[in-house]
């Protein structure tokens, strides 16, 4: 199969073509950044540039994107153009070329305030049903690109799928002070609970979303590891969550006290990844458990993949909050 990824130059992008070229599928990859997997360098915002990336292309993966990070860097039209135009350009040439499947990576952040209940509240348990709040320019433009995407199932029969993952990035956390709060496989650790998905099972979902959107049509799923908690954790999770983690896998005390490590207080929110698991047929392999498995062994907490992408960076400067612009 003919596959195109935009975004092939960043940490999603460069996986998937690296996995895909391995199963032996002719891949393109485009990105305004020269890399060993972009094939085409150029920009999603322009149209002839989309128009020729989608020649012969049976299947269209968009992972191209500003980010979260580049809030403060890049202008709320900036934004606009690459996640809602970009975006249009591919949806318009994916319906004009007859593609049979159209994969768009969103984000859990459309959730936004919609996990900021008053302090008294219930941590928040995050579904498909939990309607987007976006907090800032990101948040919106991903929210009017999945839109965009249900726009042209509903009126061209354009078979896409969304998936909003959680954060699975190999960069520090872009809050100062919770680097210096803790250490940063501690926090990546922490995460899996609740908020990050492994870069590995972010692939394995994008690619059986390939194969599963001309049965599915369309649909919307949030890609994060698999949690132990249920919704009755969910008071106990505002207030105290160690006590609640130590209930639910009891392993954990041992192996934070050998690293040194600390679990945090509470936790704001809880994706939940049941959708994906029962229609897409999706098995993540990477949740707390196993990465206590591996901090056990002496590894840490990413998988072999994840570790062999790296961090790239958003930013080609570094700023006064070191990696991250200070918004």
């Amino acid at each position: 199969m003919k596959i195109l990824i935009t975004g092939s130059a960043g940490h999603l992008g460069e996986a998937l073509v690296r996995t895909l070229q391995r199963q032996g599928h002719e891949v393109v990859g485009t990105d305004v950044l020269p890399s060993a997997t972009t094939h085409r360098v150029g920009s999603i915002t322009d149209r002839d540039h989309v128009r020729r990336c989608m020649q012969g292309v049976e299947a269209v993966v968009h992972t191209a994107t500003l980010h979260k990070p580049h809030v403060a860097t890049h202008s709320r039209q900036a934004f606009v153009d690459t996640n809602i135009t970009g975006t249009l350009h591919l949806l318009e040439e994916a319906a004009e070329a007859k593609v049979r499947a159209f994969v768009f990576t969103s984000t859990t952040s459309v959730f936004g305030d919609a996990m900021a209940p008053n302090a008294e509240a219930p941590t928040p348990w995050i579904t498909e049903e939990v309607v987007p709040i976006p907090k800032n320019i990101y948040g919106v433009t991903k929210v009017a690109a999945e839109d965009l995407c249900q726009l042209f199932h509903r009126n061209q029969h354009l078979p896409c799928l969304i998936l909003r993952t959680s954060r699975f990035f190999a960069e520090e956390d872009d809050h100062r002070d919770l680097r210096e709060a803790y250490a940063d496989a501690n926090i990546k650790t922490n995460e899996f609970l609740y908020r990050r998905v492994d870069l590995e099972d972010v692939v394995s979902a994008h690619l059986l979303a390939i194969e599963k959107v001309p049965a599915l049509g369309f649909g919307r799923y949030i890609i994060s590891a698999t949690t132990p908690f249920t919704p009755d954790d969910l008071p106990a999770l505002r207030t105290d969550a160690p006590t609640v983690v130590r209930r639910r896998v009891p392993a954990y005390e041992a192996v934070y006290a050998r690293l040194g490590w600390r679990m945090f207080p509470h936790l704001d929110r809880v994706y939940v990844n049941t959708k994906a698991r029962m229609e897409l047929g999706w098995q993540p392999h990477h949740d707390f458990d196993t990465v206590l498995k591996r901090l056990e062994n002496g590894q840490g907490p990413l998988s072999s993949l994840a570790n062999q992408i790296g961090a790239k960076g958003y930013h080609s400067t570094k700023f006064s909050d070191g990696p991250y612009p200070v918004c």
